[in-house]
């Protein structure tokens, strides 16, 4: 079964007179178990098509299915209880709740799935060298320690698929292997599905497959 699946997806924006055409019309599948990365130069489509996959837009043609089933047609209302159930957004502002510490951003999770995990959390703090940092709130925190909250945040619901949208662009090369090395993990040993969109083509050696976007067409990479 196919993770994500675009099927004929375009999406166009208005810019006053003129018409942006951010992503051509494009065909695309990630497998579940599939670790697939997105390369190319700033405005060429990526961010897009991050956002196409997570439902956070909507195509202006075509459909966008999760798990074979519809979701771009869906309502907001219903894309949005998916989103949270199946998908984990890295994105590259951390977007941290400010008036939450670190480890209460994950306790906020637990509240809306009425469950707690914890101790899950726990692990993945540890395992991204940041335990010491739970009792801490954002603006005291680097840009990168940020960045590696919001990586736990994202795992933690564990979701189906994860998109990364520049995840290691705030971390030096060290903790940028590390973040690469988890989510490829993640991957494998959970069955997930995950979308990476980098500028650095030293991290998509773990990729089972890469794709270059360039001026809103993607074509793989061979």
């Amino acid at each position: 079964m196919a993770a994500i699946t675009f099927k004929n997806v375009e999406k166009k924006f208005q810019d006053g007179d003129q018409e942006i055409e951010a992503l051509k019309e494009t065909n695309f599948q990630v497998e579940k178990g599939e670790f697939v990365g997105i390369i190319g130069p700033s405005g060429s489509g990526k961010s897009t098509f991050l956002t196409l996959a997570g439902g956070l837009q909507t195509p202006s043609k075509g459909e966008v299915l999760i798990n074979d089933a519809a979701f771009s047609d869906t309502k907001e209302k219903e894309r949005a209880k998916l989103r949270f159930k199946e998908i984990g957004f890295i994105l590259q502002a951390s977007n941290l709740v400010p008036f939450l510490t670190v480890k209460k951003q994950l306790v906020l999770v637990d509240k809306v799935n009425k469950a707690s995990q914890i101790s899950v959390g726990e692990k993945m703090f540890e395992q991204l060298g940041i335990a010491s940092l739970k009792n801490k709130y954002p603006e005291e925190l680097s840009g990168g320690e940020r960045q590696r909250v919001a990586i736990v945040r994202a795992l933690y619901n564990d979701p189906s698929i994860i998109l990364a949208d520049e995840p290691t662009a705030s971390l030096d090369s060290e903790k940028a292997f590390e973040v690469v090395d988890i989510l490829a993990q993640e991957t494998k040993e959970k069955n997930k599905a995950t979308l990476m969109v980098t500028h650095d083509t030293r991290l998509i050696e773990k990729c089972d497959k890469v794709f270059v976007m360039k001026d809103g067409v993607l074509t793989e990479k061979k």
